[in-house]
C-alpha cells in the first residue's frame, strides 16, 4: 500500500511539473500587414526564432503575416483587448485621432533625424507610447519603414508640383492627415481601407495611393503602379505591440527576455532600413515602373504648403496646445 502511495504521489508530482510548464510555455500570436518573405515578415520571424532561443523555449511567437487576423485598425483593438497577443503595424486613428500626429507629413527630414525621434527615450516615442498604453496596449520597439510617395496607375502631369491640379483621384487610408495631404498639393483623396485598396486601383475606382512607400507598393501594389513619386510625404514607423495584459501576466524574467529581443529587432532595422527604401525603388522600377523625378526645391515647397496649410488643421483636430507640445518637442 505505502509502495502504491508513494508512486501516485510520485506520478502526481510528475504530472503538476509537466503541466506547470506546458502553462510557462507561451505561443504569442503575432500580425503583420504584409506577405509571407518580406521584410517585415522575415525580421519578424527572426525576433520569433530568437525569442524562443533566449527564453529555452518558453516563449516563442507565431506569424499571422497579409493582416489574416484583421485590418490593422481592428488588429490595435484586439491586441488591446487581448484577443491578439502582438502585431507590428501603424497605428490607428480610428482608436484615437492623436494617433494622426505620427503620420504629419513632412514632419522628418531625414533619416538621421528621424532615429533621433523615433528612438527609445526620445520625446515623440514617449507620447507614442503614451498612447498606446491608454488603449491597454504595451509598446516595445518601432521598426522604421521608409520615407512615403505616391505610387500611380496612370500619366500624371506635374506630380511634383504642390500647386498644380492633377485631376487625380489617390486612395488615402481613412484618416484626415493623409486626406488633407491629397487634397492640398493638387490631388482628389479618396478614403480607402488597405485591405480594398488594390482593388480599388485594379477597377479604376482610383487612379492611385498615397499613404505608403516603395516598400509597401512593390509588396502589395506592383501590379497596378507604373509610376512611382518618391517625394517624402510622411516618415512611416511600424511599431511591435503587445497587449498589456499579456505582457503583464509574464515573469519578470520573461519581460526582460521580450524586451531585449525587441530591442535587437529595432537596432538590426535602423542598421538597414535607409538602404531598403532605395532597394525598393529599385525592385520597382525593375517590375516596369517609372520613378517620376522630383526636385529637392520641389519637395521643400511642398513641405512648406503642407506645414502652413494642413498642420493647423490636424492640430486643431488632435488638440492645439497638446500637439503643438509634441511638435515643440521634435529633435531637429
Amino acid at each position: 500500500m505505502k509502495k502504491r502511495f508513494f508512486a501516485n504521489v510520485l506520478i502526481l508530482a510528475t504530472s503538476m511539473a509537466l503541466m506547470a510548464g506546458t502553462i510557462q510555455a507561451k505561443t504569442l500570436k503575432i500580425s503583420h500587414l504584409r506577405p509571407q518573405g518580406t521584410a517585415i515578415d522575415k525580421d519578424l520571424r527572426w525576433f520569433s526564432d530568437t525569442l524562443k532561443d533566449v527564453s529555452g523555449g518558453k516563449l516563442k511567437g507565431k506569424l499571422y503575416p497579409a493582416s489574416a487576423l484583421g485590418d490593422y485598425t481592428i488588429v490595435q483593438e484586439r491586441v488591446g483587448l487581448g484577443a491578439v497577443d502582438m502585431a507590428c503595424q501603424p497605428p490607428s486613428s480610428a482608436a484615437d485621432k492623436r494617433f494622426q500626429l505620427v503620420y504629419f507629413p513632412y514632419m522628418m527630414k531625414n533619416w538621421d533625424q528621424a532615429k533621433k525621434n523615433y528612438s527609445a527615450g526620445a520625446p515623440l516615442r514617449n507620447v507614442v507610447a503614451d498612447l498606446y498604453a491608454e488603449q491597454d496596449i504595451h509598446l516595445l520597439a518601432v521598426w522604421p519603414v521608409y520615407f512615403g510617395g505616391i505610387a500611380f496607375n496612370t500619366e500624371v502631369k506635374g506630380a511634383g508640383d504642390p500647386d498644380a491640379a492633377k485631376g487625380i483621384k489617390l486612395r488615402v487610408p481613412p484618416m484626415k492627415t493623409f486626406q488633407l495631404l491629397a487634397d492640398t498639393t493638387g490631388y482628389l483623396g479618396t478614403p480607402i481601407p488597405f485591405s480594398d485598396a488594390f482593388t480599388a486601383v485594379q477597377t479604376g475606382v482610383v487612379d492611385g495611393v498615397i499613404g505608403s512607400g516603395a516598400e509597401g507598393y512593390y509588396s502589395s501594389f506592383r501590379d497596378v503602379t507604373k509610376n512611382y513619386l518618391p517625394s517624402n510625404t510622411h516618415f512611416e514607423v511600424w511599431y511591435l505591440i503587445i497587449s498589456k495584459k499579456k505582457f503583464d501576466k509574464l515573469s519578470d524574467e520573461g519581460k526582460k527576455q521580450l524586451q531585449d529581443v525587441a530591442n535587437q529587432f529595432e537596432d538590426r532595422r535602423w542598421n538597414v532600413a535607409e538602404a531598403d527604401q532605395k532597394a525598393n525603388e529599385q525592385r520597382l522600377a525593375d517590375y516596369g515602373a517609372t520613378i517620376l523625378p522630383i526636385s529637392d526645391e520641389e519637395i521643400a515647397a511642398t513641405a512648406k504648403k503642407v506645414r502652413t496649410v494642413v498642420w493647423p488643421q490636424i492640430l486643431e483636430d488632435v488638440g492645439t496646445e497638446w500637439g503643438q507640445s509634441v511638435l515643440d518637442g521634435i529633435v531637429e
